[in-house]
């Protein structure tokens, strides 16, 4: 009889632990879909050839870029849920707006600029 309770509490740990697990995991990252998302809009900032990257004033290339965008996702994993989440959160800002400067001198906001990608892509994943 002892054994018994033993068992079914030893049991009921692991349940309640593996529910645990399994919520501390997903909230740990973004849904796999959300997560294709983000490694399209990143590419395509590394995909910018004749444009630069603007960062609290300094600027950087479209390679560089993408080291800081996805240093600074896995950095702040727990909070991107969605590509949403990682334009807002990650993508978009550090102080002052991050900018995309293209050959011919206009600038755009990243946030702008990665939410339009966001629109034509969605529809295709």
């Amino acid at each position: 009889m002892k054994r018994r309770l033993v068992l079914t509490v030893f049991f009921a740990c692991m349940a309640t632990f593996a529910a645990i697990l399994a919520s501390f995991a997903s909230a740990q990252s973004a849904p796999a879909a959300e997560k294709q998302k983000i490694e399209v809009l990143i590419k395509q900032v590394g995909d910018l050839k004749d444009a630069k990257f603007v960062r609290n004033g300094w600027t950087y290339e479209p390679a560089t870029a993408v080291r800081f965008l996805r240093g600074k996702w896995e950095a702040n994993d727990a909070e991107v849920k969605t590509a949403r989440d990682f334009i807002d959160k990650v993508a978009s800002t550090s102080g002052k707006p991050y900018l995309i400067r293209f050959k011919d001198g206009r600038e755009i906001k990243s946030q702008e600029f990665l939410l339009a990608e966001l629109k034509k892509i969605e529809p295709k994943l």
